[in-house]
């Protein structure tokens, strides 16, 4: 510790620690805000997406937390770590089990706060978390962590420095947030652009179809009518049986597209629903397995790999988080195989319908459950346009209505089924794609740069941190009153408010 330094725990420097409502009273829909840790983010409290609690329940509340200007708020349940100092600007609130109130004494409130942001100390908050379904640190444990002391009018440099150089870290990294909030509206005005004909308008004027996309699946539309009839002939023969009368209206006609709602398209471009420009090969339309048909325990560190919703979402395939089933559990559930080429969407989540290709270069895998397989017929629907379509605006207008459910969020494959896409001639398609292709790889490389900025910008705000509680931030004077002394007078006037506490009456005795 640098000289006139020294470390007390939290509890001796804090009047009190004490956390908010364990058993959070209704919402109302007049009253005061009740917040909790989502909305501690950044040395900010944040009054967003909180909810109302009525006079009544907030009298209560505050009756014990008490909170006041000047007030440490610390998370310690969930995402923990995180402070705000409470302003006199701030309105009166409450305060949800999630979040700690401490009460400095005799110690800057920032000061707290930001060493409570050092790496030490938040290592030392998720070392001592307890919990399985959500991880909190008990007040008891919380009021033991050393927090390191400076004299008090070092103190006040430190937070001045801090303040000047966060502030303008936190200005570089709010920046990068925004560009990160840019490359995702262009991503999906790219992706609207593509499935509308604007991105490639020019090219179309100067090469014009030689089948249009409504002929192109007329013709295949034509085809698979006439393989399901040859299928059901050589059945009939091979059963020794002639054909009933009428037999061919038994045909399972692909479900048609509803465009209602849609934009138009442009000529030679026609709408064609998921059903339509899925191949007739079995099980080219499929969930994921029930649960009972693929369990935890089926799962191996080797073999043939299964693919979850989070893959499809970051479509990162294989790894070392990989799970896998043997090669005999992947053919008893080969009716959820998918090959290089399968276009993947999810079928739950927030909302569900993230699409992507399973690639090239990877093993066939067996999707789990709240997967979508859709095997595009060769030649009508390229796998990357169908991708496209399902996550742009017209995917996501089309999926949002379909969805159902309450604890989760989800879409049947029978509902998506009908989900429309357009056709565009089959050149096209491949100029779209090579389009899309080139845009997304550099909007890609964009995002994998910002991303790299905040991680940095992360380091340098705990490199600024370690440097002000080590002492290295700010200059030491060696006229400061020494910490020790500080802390010294912080426990005389709490032992002294000790011995003022009334004590309980005794109940007098009655004469004899």
């Amino acid at each position: 510790m640098p000289k006139g330094w020294t470390t007390a725990p939290l509890a001796d420097i804090c009047l009190r620690l004490v956390d908010g409502s364990h058993n959070p009273p209704p919402a109302a829909e007049f009253g005061r805000p009740m917040l909790s840790a989502r909305n501690v983010i950044d040395f900010q409290l944040l009054f967003d997406g909180f909810r109302l609690i009525s006079e009544e329940d907030f009298a209560f509340e505050n009756a014990r937390t008490q909170v006041s200007p000047g007030d440490v708020l610390l998370t310690i349940v969930g995402t923990i770590g995180r402070t705000a100092v409470v302003s006199e600007h701030h309105p009166q609130f409450a305060l949800q089990r999630s979040v700690a109130v401490l009460k400095p004494r005799g110690i800057d409130s920032r000061y707290l706060a930001f060493a409570l942001n050092s790496h030490d100390r938040q290592q030392w908050l998720v070392d001592h978390a307890k919990g399985t379904a959500q991880k909190g640190v008990y007040l008891k444990t919380l009021g033991t962590v050393d927090i390191p002391i400076a004299p008090r009018a070092e103190q006040t440099r430190i937070v001045a420095k801090l303040e000047e150089l966060l502030t303008d870290l936190d200005a570089g990294v709010a920046e990068l947030k925004a560009a990160q909030k840019k490359l995702a509206q262009y991503r999906q005005s790219l992706l609207k652009a593509a499935v509308e004909g604007a991105l490639t308008a020019e090219w179309r004027q100067q090469h014009p179809p030689a089948e249009t996309g409504a002929q192109l699946l007329q013709r295949i539309l034509t085809e698979r009518r006439a393989r399901w009839e040859a299928k059901q002939l050589a059945k009939f023969k091979q059963q020794g049986k002639t054909p009933p009368k009428d037999w061919q209206k038994k045909y399972p006609e692909p479900v048609p597209p509803d465009t209602g709602g849609l934009p138009d398209l442009p000529q030679g471009w026609v709408w064609a629903s998921v059903e339509q420009i899925a191949s007739d090969e079995p099980y080219s339309l499929a969930i994921g397995p029930f649960g009972s048909n693929l369990k935890v325990p089926d799962y191996r560190e080797s073999g043939v790999p299964l693919v979850f919703v989070r893959n499809i979402r970051s479509g990162k395939y294989g790894g070392t988080q990989t799970k896998y089933v043997t090669t005999e559990k992947a053919e008893e559930l080969s009716a959820h195989r998918v090959d290089a080429g399968d276009v993947l969407i999810t079928k739950m989540g927030e909302p569900p319908g993230d699409a992507d290709v399973y690639p090239h270069g990877q093993p066939p895998a067996i999707i789990t459950a709240d997967c979508i397989k859709v095997r595009c017929w060769a030649g009508l629907m390229r796998p990357d346009l169908l991708k496209a379509a399902i996550n742009s605006h017209i995917g996501r207008q089309q999926i949002e209505p379909m969805t159902q459910g309450v604890a989760q969020k989800k879409v049947s494959l029978g509902r998506f089924t009908s989900l429309a896409v357009p056709v565009p001639p089959i050149q096209e398609q491949d100029e779209l794609i090579a389009l899309v292709g080139t845009a997304t790889r550099e909007i890609a490389a964009q995002e994998a740069a910002i991303r790299m900025s905040i991680k940095q910008s992360t380091a340098q705000r705990q490199n600024i941190l370690r440097a002000a509680f080590s002492g290295h931030l700010v200059p030491q004077d060696p006229a400061d009153e020494p910490a020790s002394v500080l802390l010294a007078r912080i426990r005389a006037e709490r032992a002294e408010r000790d011995t003022l506490k009334t004590p309980r009456r005794s109940k007098a005795k009655e004469p004899a």
